[in-house]
């Protein structure tokens, strides 16, 4: 696959990132480059590279309309955008374990005695966490694959948006995934955009940090 990057300044990618709520509507980004950009994203830590993330890219009129309801304050985005990128967090993504330290041993990045301890403390000790726990685990852990996916993109010549406001308990529902596996992080839209974007305050560091 050929990379579609057009962007390598790190400065620009990172500090000349806005939040976009209005888009080019007649822009759609293909399937090809979508999975490009979620594949450079998900080069993102997480506990134990158990990859907890799961994305649902929302890109049909179809799908589109039912997100509409539930993002009520944000349907210029979902109106407007190429598409809306669903983030989950997989609650048995421990599931997952052996296949990942199994991958790593035959890519020859870790070896076999490794990969049998690892499996042995991470499997067990994943099953003990409250509900709670592994819902806050698979949150922190989609949330930098989300931040690292939004500069990807912008990496790519996109822009994004990343939502909170929408309804957590009707979201999976709406997409046909199981609620009770699959937690909801955030939304990004993502599109090129249309107008003029502004740039917000930020708090200075001295504001918000303590040296002990």
């Amino acid at each position: 696959m050929t990379s579609k990057i057009i962007n390598n300044d790190f400065s620009d990618i990172t500090f000349g990132r806005r939040s976009v709520r209005a888009y080019d509507e007649n822009y759609k980004i293909s399937k090809e480059e979508m999975l490009e950009m979620i594949a450079e994203a998900t080069k993102a830590p997480s506990s134990v590279n158990l990859q907890p993330w799961r994305f649902v890219i929302a890109e049909s009129d179809e799908v589109k309309a039912k997100l509409k309801p539930l993002i009520r304050f944000n349907t210029v985005q979902n109106d407007t955008s190429s598409a809306m990128i669903l983030i989950f967090g997989d609650m048995h993504c421990y599931e997952y374990t052996e296949e990942i330290f199994d991958s790593a041993v035959e890519q020859g990045k870790m070896p076999v005695e490794v990969r049998d301890a690892q499996v042995s403390a991470i499997v067990p000790y994943y099953k003990s966490f409250t509900e709670k726990e592994m819902s806050d685990i698979v949150k922190i852990d989609s949330s930098l694959a989300a931040m690292q996916l939004m500069l990807v993109a912008r990496a790519h010549g996109y822009d994004t948006n990343p939502i909170g406001g929408f309804e957590a308990d009707q979201i999976a529902d709406a997409v046909g995934i199981d609620k009770e596996r699959y937690v909801p992080v955030m939304i990004l839209s993502i599109g090129k955009a249309a107008g003029e974007t502004f740039e917000s305050v930020r708090f200075a560091p001295e504001k918000i940090t303590e040296f002990k």
